[in-house]
């Protein structure tokens, strides 16, 4: 008699995903200088603090509102508010995505965990058809279940996570996926890897476009 092995359940699936993403995340600010946390790194201002502060963020309403349950801390998220007044401006709509000066490193970095706490909470408590309601989305799309956000939070934060990875690597060399987990071949030259490619690409006209 052969047994099957019973199919795994959707919910932790996508909930550990969604974790995974977020340590990280979370990750590659651990060890950073207050300075090189927040440097802009690309010309649009991408920063490593600013992705921690703005997966916060992303998290808080996700998990939070769009379920009817409410963020507890406002006080620890002050920009959010400011985002959401009709009189919001761009630089309201842009705080999540730096720290002031008045938001340290460590502050930010406990508000995420804290944020996370929240999350599991949302997500332990429903089930995958909860329904819920993306206000800020356009008409039509507006109205979704659980599963919906999951899927959706979860590739965002990898998304993010992604952008980290290679702002952290810029910082000071710094890779990996994850503690213990560089994820890149033991001994291999990478700098004369880097700069073989280099020679490949510049045998190439510089067109633009």
């Amino acid at each position: 008699m052969t047994t099957s092995t019973p199919p795994p359940d959707a919910k932790a699936v996508l909930h550990r995903s969604l974790r995974g993403a977020r340590e990280a995340l979370l990750w590659k600010v651990e060890g950073l200088s207050e300075r090189e946390a927040r440097l802009p790194r690309t010309p649009t201002g991408t920063n490593l603090l600013g992705l921690v502060k703005h997966a916060a963020t992303v998290e808080i309403d996700y998990f939070g509102g769009v379920f009817g349950r409410p963020w507890p801390r406002p006080d620890a998220a002050p920009w959010l508010a400011a985002a959401d007044s009709p009189d919001a401006d761009a630089d309201a709509l842009q705080a999540e995505f730096f720290a002031t000066a008045d938001e340290s490193l460590a502050q930010l970095v406990d508000l995420y965990r804290q944020v996370g706490d929240f999350a599991d909470a949302t997500i332990d408590a429903l089930p995958l058809d909860a329904p819920g309601h993306v206000w800020w989305w356009r008409e039509g799309n507006r109205d979704v279940t659980l599963l919906q956000v999951l899927v959706h939070v979860s590739a965002e934060l990898s998304r993010h996570a992604g952008h980290a990875d290679i702002l952290r690597e810029e910082a000071d060399g710094a890779v990996g996926m994850r503690p213990g987990n560089g994820n890149l071949a033991d001994g291999f030259d990478y700098a004369a890897f880097t700069t073989r490619l280099r020679g490949i690409a510049e045998q190439f006209p510089d067109e633009g476009r």
